[in-house]
């Protein structure tokens, strides 16, 4: 394969893991910010209308809303085809937007959201033998590959202006295996590049429970730790399809008791379960919860002394929005309280503030809480 022949020739030919720069930190400093999702991601667009999805206003708008960076998710299957050849096209989109955040005043995280071994969702839509990722070399070897190809193209922009997050929410069946994987490719990002910032989340989704096994390499300070938050679920994700809590139609509260006992009656025994498992007829959700459940998340940072980062969080379009503000405000004043970057999932897609079809806002509410908080200190 194309990625492993790559990979051993690079390291055979990298001799030096470290520069005289590698203990400097870099000022990739980052507060509130978004996700560009569904574009160069989890979209079947290409041609023009991949082209035009996301244009220079975009970031103008982000830049004068008071918005300081954002996160760029990014698929294997829109960077190479199947053999690991190049689609120049989507190379062009990624750099046309890093470099339109230089021009914008915004700081940018390339991550690498899905790729052919590795697919946090395959396990809800029952295909949990495609992730091959944690048990094959040869996967392993591929991903290190393609990081590899990024860096050829990105290691020009500043490493105060560009950090990679080199996987997007890792589902391995054991903590270790991710943190065996971090490792490896830690190793190999730093013999191309000692400086970059690189953006390194828990494993089970990037889950706020698995922090406290995330192992990270020693030493570096230039890491951002992340992790991912949509609790309770049943109130981000109300209608969501693609998710068995989204089957439940009855009345959701918050903050307070999410179901109240004679919606959970009413309720199908096959989302009974969910509501059983996760005790929403019986725990108290409100602000209070929030700061409990991102507890290890902040003690994590404490413990290596680097930035945390929330780096997806948001409620369904569909969902009542007076609810959805409530839960934006707390988790805002609990970002602010602990000094948590954050990029919401998302900016103009299902769960977004912007319609790039009407070229309006879909939410302007939303946007004005988003930015009520804590600005980046210059």
């Amino acid at each position: 394969m194309l990625f492993v022949a790559l990979v051993s020739a690079t390291m055979i030919l990298s001799s030096c893991a470290n520069n005289t720069e590698t203990g400097k930190v870099n000022d990739f400093r980052i507060k509130r910010g978004t996700n560009l999702s569904h574009w160069l991601s989890q979209s079947e667009e290409r041609g023009e209308a991949r082209q035009l999805h996301i244009q220079e206003d975009d970031f103008a708008r982000l830049d004068s809303l008071g918005f300081d960076f954002v996160r760029i998710p990014i698929d294997e299957e829109q960077f190479w085809d199947e053999d690991g050849d190049k689609l120049p096209e989507a190379w062009n989109l990624l750099t046309f937007a890093l470099d339109q955040c230089g021009k914008h005043h915004l700081r940018a995280i390339v991550d690498l959201h899905i790729i052919r071994s590795h697919y946090f969702n395959a396990v809800n839509e029952g295909d949990k033998a495609a992730n091959t990722l944690f048990t094959s070399e040869e996967a392993q070897q591929q991903l290190i590959g393609m990081w590899y190809q990024l860096s050829d193209a990105l290691k020009g922009y500043s490493n105060d202006s560009v950090a990679y997050e080199f996987m997007n929410e890792p589902v391995a069946d054991d903590h270790e295996q991710w943190n065996q994987l971090i490792a490896k490719v830690h190793k190999a990002l730093r013999e191309r590049e000692p400086q970059r910032t690189l953006v390194i989340g828990s494993n089970m989704w990037q889950s706020f429970g698995t922090i406290k096994y995330l192992k990270v390499p020693e030493g570096d300070k230039n890491i951002i730790l992340s992790f991912h938050y949509y609790n309770p679920m049943i109130l981000t994700h109300y209608g969501a399809w693609w998710t068995p809590i989204g089957k439940y139609t009855g009345k959701v509260n918050y903050p307070g008791v999410l179901v109240s006992k004679e919606d959970y009656e009413a309720a199908p025994d096959s989302v009974k379960a969910v509501i059983d498992e996760n005790k929403f007829t019986t725990e108290e959700w409100n602000i209070d919860h929030i700061r409990a459940d991102f507890k290890d998340a902040i003690e994590a940072a404490k413990k290596y002394d680097l930035q945390l980062f929330c780096g997806e969080w948001g409620v369904y379009e569909p969902v009542d929005r007076e609810l959805a503000y409530k839960w934006y405000k707390d988790m805002l004043t609990v970002f602010d309280e602990f000094n948590i970057a954050w990029t919401t999932w998302c900016y103009d897609a299902d769960f977004g503030f912007w319609d790039q079809k009407k070229h309006d806002y879909k939410d302007k509410p939303l946007v004005d809480i988003l930015v009520s908080g804590k600005p980046l200190e210059k």
